[in-house]
């Protein structure tokens, strides 16, 4: 007979570990979710309405599915998708080594992260960001390092991009369009932080996520685009907004071979790999060549009309470069701050939009801003137009 001692544990008390403490709590999902709600309409979530998704990417899923592709694709994904990918590229890839397909840029991120980053090292991030982010740099027990980038234009002072990189110093997080402002990043600022990582011996981890939404004649350019960059940085990427499948988590991840290794080992020990009947699909769409899926034009229009919306109701904000949000300012509308503002709104207006202290270190900074979504059929923003406009605002 064993007998079993030492102290007896209410099975009901559990003591999270560490790093549940160092994620967000949540407060932009818990803002969303009022989105959901019957009759509201939805400007604050980035889940996409435009563009339309493709009829081919639903036709080939469904052949997929019926095909019997139905079990485990190879981890680093399907090699028909990731050849696509890498031809797609402005950057010399070899799809074998140096691109991986994850479970959405999410995973991408969190691979990227886990790949590189030890507990205690510090992470440098721009303000404002994606939520996010700060999750995945929390639970891989990395220490933020914020970079302001300040209004109306959104640009970080150089010599605060500077100071802010030390021997502690073992990644940048970029986020280019930006997640919420707009804001796109400058082959000649690509240029200024190549010179700080390479001082530092700093990895970039670059969410590249809306690059295909690039407006008023910019081009879009991928850190994997500067010689200096594409040795020591993970371009992440998704098909999630580009393409309008947020559902399907179609992400990757393109890098040097050594940092691609690394992150297929972190991978295949988290998910092992995504969808692949999905997967199968976007490689035999035809979507992914360059020139093939072109979604800007549609996003440039929407983008117009939501700020000529916003401007005719005494909300003042900067023109987006590119992404699918745009972060308006509501001082002149209120002294409030935006989360009482936003609650009260959408309960007047039934229109929701995203507050913006979630995407600021110092809530207090991010208190005068909403986020505004505008990668909506045209019909839900003019919905939307005629509620904000009614309401007087």
């Amino acid at each position: 007979m064993t007998i079993v001692t030492g102290t007896s544990h209410d099975p009901a008390v559990f003591q999270p570990a560490y790093r549940v403490g160092e994620l967000p709590q949540g407060g932009l999902i818990a803002a969303l979710r009022d989105g959901r709600k019957p009759g509201v309409i939805d400007l604050a979530a980035g889940t996409p309405g435009a563009p339309r998704t493709s009829s081919d990417l639903v036709d080939a899923a469904c052949a997929a599915l019926r095909s019997g592709a139905n079990q485990y694709e190879d981890p680093a994904g399907n090699a028909d998708l990731r050849a696509q990918l890498a031809a797609s590229f402005a950057a010399p890839t070899d799809p074998e080594t140096e691109v991986t397909i994850t479970v959405g840029a999410s995973e991408g991120l969190c691979l990227a992260l886990m790949s590189t980053i030890d507990p205690g090292d510090e992470v440098i991030l721009l303000e404002p960001f994606y939520e996010n982010f700060l999750g995945a740099i929390g639970l891989v027990g990395g220490r933020p390092r914020f970079v302001r980038m300040r209004p109306p234009d959104w640009r970080y002072d150089p010599a605060e991009l500077a100071a802010a990189f030390g021997p502690r110093t073992k990644a940048i997080v970029l986020n280019s369009p930006a997640n919420p402002t707009g804001r796109v990043l400058t082959r000649e600022e690509l240029a200024e932080i190549a010179v700080l990582c390479a001082r530092w011996n700093v990895t970039v981890i670059s969410d590249e996520a809306y690059a295909k939404f690039v407006f008023d004649g910019r081009q879009h350019v991928s850190v994997a685009d500067l010689p200096e960059l594409r040795s020591r940085s993970f371009v992440v990427g998704s098909l999630s907004k580009s393409h309008a499948v947020s559902g399907w988590r179609l992400g990757f991840v393109r890098a040097e071979p050594r940092r691609t290794k690394a992150l297929r080992d972190v991978h295949i020990a988290t998910t092992c790999g995504t969808a692949a009947p999905l997967q199968r699909a976007a490689a035999t769409a035809g979507v992914i060549a360059p020139g093939a899926w072109n979604p800007a034009p549609q996003l440039q229009e929407l983008r117009d009309r939501v700020i000529a919306i916003l401007a005719g109701a005494g909300i003042p904000c900067v023109r987006p470069e590119g992404g699918c949000y745009v972060l308006a300012d509501i001082r002149t509308l209120t002294d409030r701050d935006c989360l009482s503002w936003v609650r009260e709104f959408v309960q007047r207006t039934s229109v929701l939009f995203a507050p913006g202290v979630f995407f600021f270190e110092d809530e207090r900074r991010g208190s005068s801003f909403v986020r505004v979504a505008y990668n909506r059929p045209a019909a839900t923003i003019d919905m939307a137009a005629e509620r904000l406009l009614g309401a007087g605002t």
